[in-house]
């Protein structure tokens, strides 16, 4: 039977599909798309078909193309001016916030919250925070408690986060653009560079000390940025990398990225080309990573090992939590970017050595927003994802 499986499996990976685009669409949006043992059996037999470092990076260059191509992003847009905007900074115990707005193509403000270190005399890190999906606007994206906090303890650590919003959330989704939009994925990725873009026009930010984290959906948008840009040193996918699911909205599965007529592939693999650059996976016991001990973590290290740089990967699984970014996740995460961005750990610790997130403002919704009576939204702005100029 199992020999059976794995055969079906392997024509499946292999024979080039006989449906429309359409329909493909439809297979990427599933989020289970293998059962648990189906997706064993596919990495073990995607393992067989390269087994030096050089038949992996033909491997890698396939499967990133695949994304440029399944999103429309091949060719590149032009990089039109980011036109930044800012609101005034806010000082708090050891960092500040001020808000911020660019535009990711002419009129489309992608909105976020600028974290940043109380001392700035040198060089500091730069860290992208992306969020996943929450569905009560009082409580979800950038807004929440979780995300807040991270975001405040890095740059109390001496980085410089940029925290921004998903396609559709936070000030976008009272304008009028929508999340589960067909277009979503290729808007999303597209924000997420830029969003690199900005932060890498920052003044004192050192382009090789840049970072990415976020869990759930934004652990997708973590290992896909990583994946399609090398600008990206580090990243820390929380609670997403899977075999088996393929993520749950179509902001991760809903265009054609993972299978083309001639390649067929996961987000174990596309997780993987963040080889040689170090990365952490964080899993817990209640989601469809409990079983990155043994399955997913294994085949990335593998990858990691044809390059060279074994230990360059690293997973921290937690079997008694759930899906989140809550603090026994952050704990694994800060000493992680500490070693690599070369931050300030100790700025974090009490006096017994434990992490310490006191002081930590939880700002409302309301303050968080770049446009307001004062600062109103331009008039040519986008309002929906349908009115975009690409």
């Amino acid at each position: 039977m199992k020999a059976l499986l794995l055969l079906l499996i392997t024509s499946f990976l292999f024979t080039p599909p006989l449906v429309s685009q359409e329909n493909e669409k439809k297979v990427q949006g599933i989020g289970h798309l293998y059962s648990e043992d189906e997706a064993k059996l596919v990495i073990t037999q995607q393992k067989k078909e390269y087994q030096t470092e050089q038949e992996w990076l033909h491997r890698a260059e396939i499967i990133r193309q695949g994304i440029w191509q399944g999103t429309g992003l091949d060719p590149l847009p032009a990089k039109t001016p980011l036109k930044p905007r800012f609101t005034r900074e806010r000082k708090y115990d050891g960092y500040s916030v001020q808000n911020v707005a660019i535009e990711s193509l002419p009129g489309v403000f992608v909105t976020g919250s600028l974290y940043l270190p109380e001392n700035r005399n040198n060089k500091m890190p730069g860290i992208l925070s992306a969020h996943g999906h929450w569905s009560k606007r009082e409580d979800y994206g950038r807004y929440r408690n979780d995300a807040q906090i991270r975001c405040a303890a890095l740059a109390r650590m001496g980085a410089i986060v940029f925290s921004y919003d998903m396609v559709g959330y936070g000030e976008m989704a009272d304008w009028g653009w929508e999340h589960k939009h067909p277009d979503a994925l290729k808007q999303q990725l597209w924000n997420s560079i830029r969003a690199l873009d900005f932060i890498l026009s920052l003044e004192n930010v050192d382009p090789e000390r840049i970072a990415i984290t976020g869990a759930s959906g934004g652990g997708t948008q973590t290992f896909l940025l990583t994946a399609v840009d090398d600008r990206i040193k580090v990243s820390v996918p929380v609670v997403q990398v899977s075999a088996h699911f393929f993520g749950g909205c179509v902001c991760e599965s809903g265009m054609p990225i993972h299978k083309s007529d001639h390649h067929q592939t996961n987000n174990v693999e596309i997780a993987a080309l963040a080889a040689p650059r170090p990365m952490l996976l964080v899993s817990d016991g209640d989601d469809w990573t409990k079983n990155t001990p043994e399955v997913e973590f294994p085949h990335i290290q593998y990858i990691y090992n044809l390059m060279g740089v074994k230990n360059n990967v690293k997973n921290v699984h937690l079997p008694e939590e759930g899906h989140g970014y809550e603090l026994p996740k952050r704990k694994a995460v800060y000493p992680f970017l500490a070693r690599h961005l070369n931050l300030d750990l100790t700025a974090i610790l009490d006096e017994n050595g434990e992490i310490n997130e006191k002081g930590i403002v939880i700002e409302p919704y309301e303050k968080m927003n770049v446009f307001s009576t004062s600062n109103p939204r331009p008039g040519y702005a986008v309002l929906t994802n349908d009115d975009v100029k690409w």
